[in-house]
């Protein structure tokens, strides 16, 4: 099921997850540390939601999805996956003209960051399938180009090309996918690229497992696509 929100401004890989950190008083201390040193290296977004103020992360074009708080373009739609047994938000679609860029958050262990070794898992998956993946650097870092076989709802295969870019971030790492033309065309690019270094990931502070997906919910006034928008 997707569910879909309009821009203010518009008219209308797995692996065996590892125990579960344990934070002490101590090691929060070094947590609020290590996060000023990330922010501080990334020297862009996304941001966590400690390097922005609250003023900012309130602003009208805010749109608040609980782990994640994205800012919409003009034009731009906002699609949520859910699952429809649980009803659970599974990832962000954010969609302009014929290009998409969709959000996954999840958390990671406190001493290192994990897109290096994500990254290798999604290229082997890649594989596995029949496609090809390479990496390449971006105004990310390091990120990957997927050409993967795909079937179309009347059985024809055809090659989906698409950018997967990961951004290590303080116990967390954000995985955003770019769908369509911005995924082959630079100049469509852009916006994209915008739209990801506006977002503002809220990890939270109780333990969880690496690689767990962040928790995400509906936005007020969300409503269901019909299904030919499915």
């Amino acid at each position: 099921m997707i569910f879909r929100r309009k821009a203010k401004n518009e008219d209308t890989g797995s692996a065996a997850a590892e125990a579960a950190e344990q934070t002490t008083a101590d090691e929060v201390a070094a947590d609020a540390a290590e996060d000023d040193q990330t922010g501080a290296e990334r020297g862009h977004g996304p941001y966590d939601v400690t390097e922005v103020d609250e003023a900012t992360l309130e602003a009208e074009d805010r749109i608040d999805l609980g782990a994640l708080v994205i800012t919409g373009l003009p034009g731009m739609e906002l699609r949520l996956q859910v699952d429809e047994q649980s009803g659970d938000v599974q990832a962000i679609l954010l969609v302009l003209e014929d290009s998409a860029l969709e959000l996954r958050a999840f958390a990671a262990p406190r001493t290192a960051g994990i897109w290096s070794e994500v990254r290798r898992e999604i290229a082997a998956e890649a594989t596995r399938m029949g496609g090809t993946a390479s990496e390449t650097e971006g105004p990310f870092g390091t990120e990957l180009v997927l050409v993967v076989p795909v079937q179309d709802p009347e059985g024809q295969i055809f090659s989906q090309t698409s950018r997967v870019i990961g951004v290590d971030g303080p116990r967390w790492l954000l995985r955003a996918t770019v769908l369509g033309r911005a995924a082959v065309e630079p100049d469509a690019a852009p916006p994209m690229e915008e739209a990801l270094r506006n977002v503002v990931v809220v990890r939270g502070s109780e333990p969880m497992a690496p690689r767990e997906s962040l928790a995400l919910r509906l936005p007020p006034g969300a409503q269901p696509a019909t299904e030919e928008e499915a």
